[in-house]
């Protein structure tokens, strides 16, 4: 089983409430419907042909669908093109880089282009995920979570998030999560656009693909005891989407 993060030292001490405002709430869902839909009306034939080269270059299914958190930690099925070879762990570590031997050929350019996650324009479109909010995690991780870091269950998940422009792979478990409470805390029309147009950015850029190391103490979320320490004389330890 794995031990419970730590709490941000900065993240927020008191409940807090995401925005409640019916205007907000009624333009951000109908937002996120009109580009899901106008998204998957317009990338149909790209969509197409990612899944025609998953299933000719590697075995197994073009979608990879798994088990997430959403809103109030309700399960639901997310949708990704599949990275990965079919015989290795779903839920294990991120990979760290893009030489990871889990990865297909075609997988390593899907995850540098984030065109893994285009399908789910789906997950918007039905309702279970918005366009920015939390990126969805695994349930089992909200065992890890203390009160304050849960209340990124407030929201939907989003395709981006937060976390997303402020260091995306070079952040810690811990800093993602202190970041997704700060957008429940925060969320706003500015902010959502803010987000959107830093991720298309980022995307651009290929900026922090990569996790660099799961939390303050561990390197991999599977490690089971602490990462050893960086040394002192040597390079910084690379931070940041």
């Amino acid at each position: 089983m794995h031990r419970p993060i730590n709490e941000h030292p900065e993240a927020p001490a008191a409940p807090i409430k995401p925005n409640r405002s019916a205007v907000y709430r009624f333009v951000k869902r109908g937002l996120d419907l009109l580009v899901a839909a106008l998204a998957l009306a317009v990338l149909w034939p790209v969509l197409l042909i990612v899944a025609l080269a998953i299933r000719l270059t590697s075995r197994g299914p073009a979608l990879f669908r798994q088990e997430r958190a959403g809103k109030d930690g309700r399960p639901f099925t997310l949708y990704k093109f599949r990275t990965m070879r079919t015989d290795v762990d779903p839920y294990g570590d991120s990979p760290q880089s893009g030489e990871d031997p889990r990865l297909t050929r075609l997988g390593r350019f899907l995850r540098e282009h984030s065109l893994d996650e285009l399908p789910q324009l789906w997950n918007v479109l039905i309702g279970d995920m918005s366009l920015v909010g939390p990126r969805p995690l695994y349930v089992a991780q909200i065992a890890e979570w203390n009160a304050v870091q849960r209340q990124r269950l407030l929201v939907k998940p989003g395709l981006t998030g937060l976390a997303q422009i402020a260091g995306r792979g070079g952040l810690t478990i811990e800093d993602k999560l202190a970041l997704d409470v700060e957008y429940v805390r925060r969320q706003s029309f500015g902010l959502d656009l803010r987000i959107l147009v830093s991720t298309g950015v980022a995307v651009f850029r290929k900026q922090d693909i990569y996790e660099v190391r799961y939390s303050r103490d561990r390197a991999t979320r599977s490690s089971s005891s602490p990462a050893t320490p960086p040394d002192p004389a040597g390079t910084d330890e690379p931070s940041a989407t």
